[in-house]
């Protein structure tokens, strides 16, 4: 039978791809090396040439989430035609639709053995999507929608403490608690970014 060739990137593809199923059905911990192998149907020294590790395609799997959503950010940041409260919105609603067409990936991620991905698509979006937040926060300034001094430490901020207290699934609020802490949390971001009280009650 004749060995198909494929080239280097839909190679990597295919392993991250079959990774993230096992992470999503299984999770992280409990996907071994040999496992992700069988499912793409490489041999192991395959595997090793994309990846020394299952820590290392657990990074690039992280990064290929989180890249993904900060390219759409990037694009709403970049566009001139929206104003700053157009763009804040339309990066939210977009990170909604997102979620709601991975609804079960990141449902996964609230898994006990999926808690390490977990950790680390919350720290990869701290340090990539925050700066193309702030990035629009400091067009808020010049525009007078926003007074902040420190743009991407707040953003960063904001982002972490909503991440760990509201996404985190560690609290296991019910509906009305979550309510009650999203509505809190809209206050401290627009006291946080001296927007307008009510300018964030789209959240």
């Amino acid at each position: 039978m004749k060995r198909i060739v494929k080239d280097p990137h839909t190679r990597r593809a295919e392993i991250l791809e079959a990774a993230g199923e096992l992470f999503r059905n299984q999770g992280y911990v409990h996907t071994s090396v040999e496992s992700i192998i069988q499912k793409v149907g490489v041999a192991k020294g395959t595997f090793y040439y994309y990846f020394k590790s299952k820590e290392e395609i657990l990074d690039a799997f992280v990064h290929s989430i989180v890249d993904q959503l900060c390219e759409e950010y990037q694009k709403i940041a970049n566009d001139p035609a929206l104003g700053v409260m157009d763009k804040v919105q339309h990066m939210l609603r977009g990170q909604s639709r997102i979620e709601a067409q991975e609804s079960e990936w990141l449902n996964s991620l609230h898994r006990p053995d999926n808690r390490e991905l977990h950790e680390r698509v919350n720290i990869a979006i701290v340090l990539k999507i925050a700066p193309v937040l702030a990035q629009v926060i400091e067009q808020g300034n010049q525009e007078s929608v926003f007074q902040v001094e420190n743009a991407l430490e707040t953003v960063q901020f904001l982002l972490a403490g909503s991440q760990f207290l509201l996404e985190s699934g560690l609290f296991h609020w019910d509906r009305d608690e979550q309510q009650k802490r999203m509505q809190t949390m809209q206050v401290i971001i627009e006291r946080s970014l001296g927007a307008k009280p009510g300018s964030f009650s789209f959240l």
